[in-house]
């Protein structure tokens, strides 16, 4: 993984791409062909399939096949979503800037970079099994059903969808989780460290993880029976995301007639429950961030600039040309091209000092749905463990728990089969190839934990080693250093060991009481910063001792009426932020300063009540709202001119999923704002928000039997509004 690389003042003046098009005007000719749309309604027609929306607008589907299923499904969540999973299929493609313009070209050129449609075109039919493609190939179908339909929200060119698009944002999107795109962006940058930004903001909107100012985490927890009073096996499911974007959560109930019954939550373009829970087992994923990139610097021949060394033979790079089509503004575009280099390593960056290859996990993967898909329909932890023996996503985190009382913890991550000896860490030689690992280290050997002693098992974006209690964790001296495993903690974790560990025998209640935990540990970075912020001499400088004391005085709790959490945030959070991307954290008392500015400016006084501070904005609700970041109940805003924080990431849809002592399952729900992603007029624009900001949940109807009697809608695809609930089976 890039450490420190010196290759100077590069910038993203890098990507500027050499334009050999002239600026053309775009006509008839050159317009996409419209979409014959009889073709595809055609295609709905061999799938049968219910849409059955209750009465929070939540999506449960039925269908005889798997295929049916995913079909209907795709035709839901482009009622719903059809936007989001239009512009990140066409990001799949390369072809984002000729919708969003100049902002998203590098987007386009990291897909022609890493190779995704070369991986999605050659290995498909090979690497996929017939029944994952024709999942993916229906959920595409639902996805074009839908816009067929639909022609005015249609971009031109976009129909059909491919199965091989539905695969290919799983091919694309996976590696940035771990935190590919730092790397790229240094490499583009030239920066001594982590950079400061990422992909554009078009193209994250389209695609990436969004890395807002303020760190994104996530919660799993899951306890067995040993650990609960009343003997029940518990998993909270709480993964923090953007409330919108390519990676915000959708809740659905899917049921088919060949064993496929999941709830949980999904990606725009994704037919798989990518967390949740079936009928007798269920998971949460949190991010890690395990070392999985080796930068390589090559040695480039004197007399020919097209070859590298390697073992003591000039090799030719393999080059292609990435056509990307830029959109300007009204009928004006171009086309630009820039030439695209890969070597025995992996793909290649030309920087002014020098030329740099990137090896990374998950690099020619494309078996991430037939993974989901096995994770979705396994029935026991034997065919669990065998799903994440598959090893086809580069990393992410599980917490798993099942109706027998097992539960488990998973480091997982493909983990480069490094030899031992070289700082991995660094820049590595490129001028030997007994540094280009060929594969993964194997499951057996990555760091897990299964039913430990204690009875529990979390993980909060912390280190693997602390994931239950002392006695039961794992060892670093029992993993190699060539895994680049994190050892970090955050406040949540610390929080989960206060709370959590520190309950012996945890009821239901307490259960949700400590997920929505809104307290910095003493060990935490907040308390370190206020301790050094407390320890400046401030008797010359009045308005910097009241400052302190409210410091000195705040209890370190972040509900909507702490007096002292707001200036506390405010100061806090750059220092952290700057910290977690690398870079020079400013000096407190600054961060202190313009904390005390602000909040004087805008509310007229250093203490405002956290809540007049912290709002949650949809539609026409503006709500206090409790929590910050890095508080088990999680909270992220974005700085509004008015003063205030308008919460955009964290907490998003959370579960509580429980078997009894019976192995009874029940789970509740909440999703920050509802069903209806982008309708501002429907009903489920933001009708859980209230439930969200409060800390309560709903039932999750996840039988046939728990939805009767909540039905409100129920139709097949393409035929809402047409039929009376009760007219349709």
């Amino acid at each position: 993984m890039l450490r420190i690389l010196k290759t100077g003042g590069l910038g993203l003046a890098a990507l500027a791409f050499t334009v050999l098009a002239v600026i053309l005007v775009r006509g008839a000719a050159t317009a996409p062909a419209p979409t014959d749309p009889a073709p595809i309604v055609a295609k709905a027609a061999a799938y049968d399939a219910t849409i059955k929306r209750d009465e929070w607008g939540v999506p449960h589907i039925f269908g005889a096949r798997d295929a049916d299923v995913a079909f209907a499904f795709g035709f839901a969540h482009s009622e719903d979503d059809f936007a989001t999973i239009q512009d990140m299929a066409i990001a799949t493609r390369g072809a984002l800037a000729s919708v969003k313009g100049k902002d998203a070209a590098i987007t386009d050129y990291l897909v022609h970079l890493m190779g995704i449609r070369e991986t999605v075109n050659t290995r498909y039919e090979s690497d996929l099994s017939p029944e994952v493609r024709a999942v993916i190939e229906a959920y595409a179908d639902g996805v074009n059903y839908y816009g067929a339909l639909h022609p005015d929200e249609t971009i031109a060119g976009f129909l059909p969808l491919t199965g091989k698009d539905v695969a290919a944002g799983f091919i694309f999107k996976t590696p940035f989780f771990y935190g590919l795109d730092k790397t790229l962006m240094a490499l583009f940058e030239g920066k001594t460290g982590a950079p400061s930004g990422g992909l554009s903001k078009e193209g994250k909107n389209a695609f990436l993880p969004a890395r807002t100012p303020t760190p994104i985490g996530s919660n799993g927890v899951a306890l067995s029976p040993a650990r609960t009073a009343d003997g029940a096996t518990r998993l909270l499911v709480n993964s923090h995301q953007p409330f919108t974007g390519p990676v915000a959560w959708y809740e659905a109930v899917l049921e088919s007639g060949e064993g496929w019954h999941v709830a949980g939550g999904f990606f725009p373009g994704s037919p798989f429950m990518l967390h949740g829970h079936n009928e007798n087992l269920g998971w949460a994923n949190t991010v890690n961030e395990p070392d999985l990139v080796d930068v390589y610097k090559l040695t480039i021949n004197p007399d020919n600039d097209g070859q590298y060394m390697l073992d003591g033979t000039w090799h030719d790079f393999e080059k292609t040309v990435a056509h990307i089509r830029v959109d300007l503004w009204g009928p004006f575009w171009w086309t630009v091209e820039r030439e695209v280099l890969r070597s025995e390593h992996g793909p290649v960056l030309k920087t002014p000092n020098g030329y740099f290859a990137v090896r990374y996990a998950g690099i020619g993967e494309i078996r991430q749905v037939e993974q989901y898909y096995a994770l979705d329909k396994a029935t026991q932890l034997s065919e669990w463990i065998d799903a994440m023996k598959l090893q086809a996503l580069p990393s992410i985190n599980y917490i798993y728990a099942d109706r027998q009382g097992n539960i488990a913890y998973v480091y997982n991550a493909q983990f480069p089969d490094r030899k031992t000896g070289p700082d991995w860490a660094g820049v590595l030689p490129g001028d030997t190839s007994s540094l280009i690992w060929t594969g993964y280290v194997p499951f057996e050997a990555i760091p897990k934990l299964f039913n430990p002693r204690s009875g529990y098992v979390f993980n909060a974006n912390n280190t693997p080693f602390r994931a239950t209690a002392a006695n039961d964790n794992l060892k670093p001296e029992n993993f190699p250093g060539t895994l680049g495993i994190q050892n970090n903690m955050t406040n949540r974790a610390f929080r989960i060991e206060e709370t959590f560990g520190a309950d012996q025998s945890i009821t239901a209640d307490a259960f949700r009481a400590y997920k929505f935990d809104v307290s910095y540990a003493g060990r935490s970075e907040m308390a370190r910063i206020i301790a050094r912020v407390l320890a400046v001499d401030a008797r010359a400088d009045a308005a910097l001792k009241e400052a302190q004391a409210i410091l000195e005085d705040w209890d370190r709790v972040a509900d909507i009426h702490s007096r002292g959490a707001a200036l506390a945030i405010l100061m806090a959070e750059p220092v952290v932020t700057a910290e977690m991307q690398g870079k020079t954290p400013p000096d407190p008392m600054d961060t202190l300063k313009d904390a005390m500015n602000r909040l004087t400016t805008h509310f007229g006084r250093l203490d405002p009540e956290w809540g007049e501070v912290n709002r949650f904005r949809r539609g026409d609700l503006d709500l206090p709202v409790d929590g910050g970041p890095d508080t088990l109940r999680a909270i992220y805003g974005t700085r509004e001119d008015d003063g205030t924080l308008s919460a955009h990431g964290g907490d998003t849809l959370i579960m509580f999923v429980t078997w009894d002592a019976a192995g009874r399952l029940s789970s509740e729900s909440v999703h920050q704002f509802g069903s209806a992603t982008l309708d501002t007029s429907s009903p489920h624009y933001a009708d859980q928000a209230p439930l969200f900001v409060g800390m309560r949940t709903k039932h999750v109807l996840f039988t046939k039997d728990d939805l009767e009697g909540h039905v409100a809608e129920s139709y097949r695809p393409g035929q809402r509004g047409q039929a009376s609930p009760e007219a349709l089976p």
